[in-house]
């Protein structure tokens, strides 16, 4: 079953980042995935299982918000875009198995249903955040410029 979506205002949005030196439009752009990206993980989080015998080091304390992958998660990953920003359980090798079950073990999937739950308010916070953050960025810009141009004349 295909689902779409339809959003408006991203490609203003592009045009903007672009405006930006590379190195800032980068950091903008994984300051805002990370700030829309915890909301899911917070929802994995209280989604996944919690084993209380391993004291903390478990697939409920490994979810997180990141940059990222474990070697193993590397090699599966096509790198698609110069900024990417993962959700998930790091390095737990168990996680696959809780979400989707084995012949043995019924699925518990926390990864999946927080993600569906989370998708559209994401899109609006990146929408929301990029517009401010690209402000802010073109501000700060705009300020270094005057700077550097008053060291420059006097």
């Amino acid at each position: 079953m295909a689902i779409k979506v339809k959003v408006e205002g991203f490609r203003e949005l592009d045009k903007a980042l672009q405006q930006l030196k590379v190195a800032t439009a980068k950091n903008v752009a994984r300051r805002v995935l990370m700030k829309a990206a915890e909301p899911i993980a917070e929802d994995m989080r209280a989604r996944a299982p919690d084993d209380p015998d391993t004291g903390g080091n478990d697939l409920k304390s490994s979810i997180g918000v990141g940059t990222k992958l474990t070697k193993r998660q590397s090699k599966a990953n096509k790198r698609e875009s110069p900024v990417e920003v993962f959700v998930g359980a790091g390095g737990v090798p168990q996680a696959h198995l809780q979400e989707f079950g084995t012949e043995h073990h019924v699925a518990q999937p926390f990864a999946r249903p927080a993600w569906d739950a989370g998708k559209s308010q994401a899109l609006e916070t990146i929408r929301d955040e990029l517009t401010i953050e690209i402000g802010k960025a073109a501000t700060r810009a705009a300020r270094k410029a005057a700077r550097d141009a008053r060291k420059m004349g006097g």
